[in-house]
């Protein structure tokens, strides 16, 4: 089954449900998955997005959900930072289990082997085959930072 499919799937409960909270975030991740149909329909004649593209969408709404967290909290609107951690979760639940260290240290290792890297210069080959294969699966803001030291330390 697709994220597409898994998404529309959550959605039709929560309606049967009649859980407004949840419906609202699976409504907005439709509508970010729609936006991104219709700006690739515009783009190069392809119909519709892959998995890959939908795991992009769902971590970037985190990270925005995320900032708003900080910043409500920030602001003394615990009330507001407690919906986004709502939102979060219910994001969360249509992603693959996230990676932990040594899973990432791995990865980066491999990586590294695969394409060939041996220097700095390399780094975008190494991110580019970490987020074909780990999409969704750990943070490649922090990530970037780990393959940097490894490939100035090679």
């Amino acid at each position: 089954m697709s994220l597409r499919d898994k998404v529309n799937a959550g959605l039709k409960q929560a309606m049967k449900d009649k859980d407004s909270a949840r419906l609202a975030t699976l409504r907005l991740i439709n509508a970010a998955i729609k936006d991104q149909d219709i700006a690739r329909r515009t783009e190069d004649g392809e119909t519709g997005v892959t998995d890959a593209d939908i795991l992009a969408i769902l971590g970037k709404m985190i990270k925005q959900r995320h900032d708003s967290v900080r910043a409500y909290e920030e602001g003394g609107r615990l009330d507001l930072a407690e919906r986004e951690r709502d939102e979060i979760a219910v994001i969360e639940e249509f992603l693959p289990r996230q990676l932990d260290e040594h899973e990432i240290d791995t990865a980066i290792e491999e990586a590294i082997k695969k394409t060939g890297a041996g220097s700095i210069r390399d780094m975008g080959k190494v991110m580019g085959h970490l987020k074909q294969n780990y999409a969704g699966q750990m943070d490649f803001g922090a990530v970037g930072p780990k393959v940097k030291d490894r490939l100035s330390n090679a």
